[in-house]
């Protein structure tokens, strides 16, 4: 543990699994108290949790649905209530629904709704009750894509959608929580390996179509894009706001 964040309370939403729990992990090692949020995965949370207390760290998993946007308060409020404070805001939770263009006529419009929901209402709920309630000086770290960005492949037009609001959303929070010395950013990662990409893999191209459009030919670790994530949480990262931080590869260089 290097203590770079000793003192700091952090929630990371959709903390239980994927990239969400290698971001507490990565919080965790730097010393920062850690929650998290999860919605059905409560085995996995309390293992999480388990895993942060053995790093010597205080932690905590709330269940709180991100598509129900009168969760966003009571999640923050549970946060400062065990810790005392909120210092570090990580908005992970999303789903992904891809594989299908706008124009197929078995394209599923309540799964893409809801997806619209997620991945953009839920982090604007999130950041709306926990900004008055962040430290000056804190921080904000939205998980975006680089689908938000770069749009390489048919079938992802919505889930690109949502990815690219929350990166103009993030650069507006940035604007308006700057006063307070809040840094606001998007960390935007390619592929990675986890329980979300697996679900979608065999609606999209092929793994060597994909890595084919990668400048490096590999995917990424979610430790590579969480240690960026703690980064950008860090003292370091102080005079750098408003950024979107592409963790993918190359993928749209």
């Amino acid at each position: 543990m290097t203590g770079l964040l000793a003192g700091k309370a952090a929630l990371v939403t959709g903390g239980s699994r994927g990239l969400g729990a290698a971001t507490a992990e990565a919080l965790a090692a730097k010393g920062a108290d850690v929650a998290i949020s999860y919605l059905s995965s409560a085995d996995k949370a309390a293992a999480v949790v388990q895993k942060l207390e053995g790093m010597g760290v205080r932690a905590l998993a709330v269940r709180s649905d991100q598509a129900d946007l009168s969760a966003a308060g009571p999640l923050i409020e549970q946060v400062i209530a065990a810790f005392g404070r909120l210092d570090i805001l990580v908005a992970n939770a999303a789903v992904a629904v891809q594989g299908r263009t706008v124009d197929d006529p078995d394209f599923d419009a309540v799964a893409h709704d809801r997806q619209w929901q997620v991945n953009v209402m839920g982090p604007v709920a999130t950041t709306r009750a926990a900004a008055p309630r962040l430290t000056d000086g804190g921080r904000i770290i939205y998980i975006g894509s680089l689908l938000g960005s770069h749009v390489p492949f048919p079938g992802v037009a919505d889930y690109a959608g949502t990815k690219a609001a929350l990166a103009g959303y993030a650069r507006g929070v940035a604007r308006d929580l700057g006063p307070r010395n809040i840094t606001v950013n998007i960390v935007q990662p390619g592929i990675m390996p986890t329980d979300m990409a697996a679900s979608v893999a065999g609606d999209l191209p092929d793994h060597e179509q994909i890595l084919d459009l990668h400048t490096i030919r590999r995917i990424a670790t979610v430790e590579e894009v969480a240690d960026s994530v703690g980064f950008l949480a860090g003292p370091s990262a102080g005079y750098i706001t408003g950024q979107a931080i592409n963790v993918a590869g190359g993928l749209g260089a």
